[in-house]
């Protein structure tokens, strides 16, 4: 109950926070010019960044949790006690990003056997390889405490989690996908790792996965799902334990996936990390029934649905790579950095000539040195109307001075970022509150280093009744 009743707090003081600051979180960078966003800014604030080199707004993106001397930003004046009062208050209310569980997961030596290990990384990228690992382990460690006879594993695409749990831990595991093309590749996967596994560990105890083809829905119901699995396993009764894991499901999917926990009484586990959170339905989808969308869920918010709202900027702009941006302008890179001024600049143009594509959106463009914003306008633009614009339309004296106020651009989006943990811990901590109300044992970690899967929290549950 203190635990609960602790979340709620931070929530309340989180949203109050949020809420004050709706103008700058909800804007958009790209009209920094067109709408004049440096003058909205408190004066106290404008006046501290006059002449500050953009590199210091490290200090308001460093994390709370480190207190290491070698990360530490160098200031040369006191800031606005405004910010220094904020930066205090996210250090209480924002959930923690550094790692918290690195040093208590077990690790399978199966993961580095010379004649397996191929097997375990084959077409898996490094922060794959990172996520998998210990996401696997931790599920091995949380079943040592909460046994159970099977693991569901929810989107599980080629089945590389699966493999790694099955295999390498010895877990019985049953993939859930959508797409029938990934669950015959995965077998294919499953069938070679098989081979191998006899081969060169035939003495270790491993669990082949099974694949189910399934697209999981808000309106599914426990019965359905669970008679899919046990014809799938081959269950004769329904006296078993499972557990649901899902590495980064998708917007609506995570919401999805605990209700679906908490509707089936044989799930005794859920272990989740979410991610792409601007894709979560809200009460602002007319369409989308109340009970099912994907924020706000738990019921200590939805008494006061206008207060808690998040934007679909807020909530965008909370799935932004924190620990990589505060690199590039530690770094000085300001040839990236200026990509924001160009962005601006480009839509400044657009609104002049055709206002009827305002917000269009545009190509890629990566930014390399000594590009103009002559370059970077035509490319961004292709296949536009606009792209018939001729350079006088372009180099103009606003268009220069646009581009010479580039950094108060870049101060202006740290800004917004600076926000992202607290938004990021408001949803986090509403989907704790959801599960605790109903009657669950929850736990919120950093599991992942930041730098390489910024989504790193994941949300542990086991049910208490």
């Amino acid at each position: 109950m203190e635990q609960q009743i602790n979340a709620q707090i931070k929530l309340d003081n989180s949203l109050k926070i949020i809420r004050e600051y709706d103008w700058l979180i909800n804007a958009y960078v790209l009209d920094f010019y067109v709408d004049k966003h440096w003058d909205k800014l408190p004066h106290a604030w404008r006046k501290h960044f006059e002449n500050m080199p953009p590199e210091q707004m490290c200090f308001l993106l460093e994390d709370n949790d480190d207190k290491s001397q070698a990360t530490a930003t160098k200031v040369n004046s006191v800031w606005p006690l405004s910010l220094l009062a904020l930066k205090a208050a996210f250090q209480w209310l924002c959930i923690g990003r550094r790692r918290t569980k690195k040093d208590i997961l077990p690790r399978s030596h199966l993961l580095d056997h010379p004649k397996l290990k191929h097997i375990f990384n084959k077409g898996v990228k490094p922060k794959k390889r990172h996520e998998l690992d210990s996401m696997a382990a931790l599920c091995k460690h949380i079943c040592q405490d909460t046994p159970v006879d099977f693991i569901v594993d929810f989107g599980a695409g080629l089945g590389h989690l699966a493999r790694t749990l099955g295999y390498a831990y010895n877990i019985k595991i049953c993939c859930l996908e959508m797409q029938t093309k990934l669950n015959k590749q995965a077998y294919a996967m499953d069938d070679h790792m098989d081979k191998l596994q006899r081969k060169y560990a035939d003495e270790i105890c491993c669990q082949k996965p099974e694949h189910v083809d399934l697209c999981l829905t808000a309106d599914m119901e426990a019965k359905e799902f669970l008679h899919t699995i046990e014809t799938k396993l081959g269950l004769a009764n329904s006296s078993y334990r499972f557990g649901i894991i899902g590495l980064h499901p998708c917007g609506d999917l995570g919401a999805i996936l605990m209700r679906m926990f908490l509707k089936c009484k044989q799930a005794k586990i859920l272990n989740f990390v979410g991610c792409c959170y601007m894709k979560l339905t809200t009460n602002d989808d007319s369409v989308v029934p109340k009970q099912t969308y994907g924020y706000p869920m738990s019921a200590f918010l939805r008494k006061n649905i206008s207060f808690s709202k998040l934007s679909y900027e807020a909530r965008e702009i909370s799935c932004h790579a924190i620990e990589l941006y505060r690199e590039r302008l530690s770094l000085k890179d300001y040839e990236y950095l200026k990509v924001h001024s160009y962005r601006a600049a480009t839509e400044r143009v657009i609104r002049q000539y055709y206002p009827e594509l305002r917000h269009t959106r545009m190509n890629n463009v990566r930014h390399i040195p000594g590009m103009s914003f002559e370059d970077y306008f035509y490319k961004a633009v292709k296949g536009l109307p606009c792209e018939q614009l001729s350079p006088s339309h372009l180099c103009t004296s606003t268009t220069e001075s646009d581009l010479r106020n580039w950094k108060n651009i870049v101060i202006f989006y740290t800004l917004r970022l600076f926000f992202a943990p607290l938004i990021e811990s408001v949803l986090l901590y509403d989907r704790m509150l959801y599960l605790m109300e109903n009657d669950c044992k929850v736990d919120i970690n950093a599991i992942f280093d930041p730098r390489l899967s910024p989504r790193n929290h994941i949300t542990t549950a086991t049910k208490t009744r």
